[in-house]
């Protein structure tokens, strides 16, 4: 199984900002230490707005901070917020066309695994991932402001 590039730059945003929680971060900055698109994290930032992950400032020395602490955020729920669709194969689909869904227990196998692996994720939180977050920034080369 393999995560979008979406859900991989969401874990990335909130990453950077669980490393520095008392400030705001703007979109360009986040994109510039990730050498990333900027338009991918306008849709990435957004996302993660919409599901209470993030909240976002607007107007002048606006940006982007976590909605609450980084020990609340669990991995596994930002992963199903942003992942768009968990179809590792064609039946697990609305459009099967496959000939042997009706005598094959992959689809079971999959889900099983899936369901493993997002439960496994539930048990990360952000703050987990965050053990050291000064490493994160030099990392990054991400200077103090």
């Amino acid at each position: 199984m393999r995560l979008t590039q979406l859900t991989d730059y969401s874990l990335r945003v909130l990453m950077y900002l669980a490393a520095r929680p008392e400030r705001l971060a703007t979109i360009q900055e986040i994109a510039s230490a990730y050498r990333i698109s900027e338009n991918h994290l306008m849709k990435v930032v957004h996302r993660l707005g919409q599901n209470g992950f993030i909240e976002t400032i607007r107007g002048r020395g606006g940006g982007v901070r976590l909605k609450g602490s980084a020990s609340r955020i669990r991995i596994g729920a930002v992963v199903r917020a942003v992942e768009e669709d968990f179809m590792i194969v064609e039946c697990m689909g609305t459009n099967d066309t496959c000939r042997i869904t009706d005598v094959c227990r992959l689809k079971v196998a999959l889900r099983q695994a899936l369901g493993a692996f997002l439960k496994s994720l539930d048990g990360w939180t952000l703050a987990d991932l965050m053990r050291k977050p000064n490493a994160l920034m030099d990392a990054l080369a991400i200077e103090e402001r």
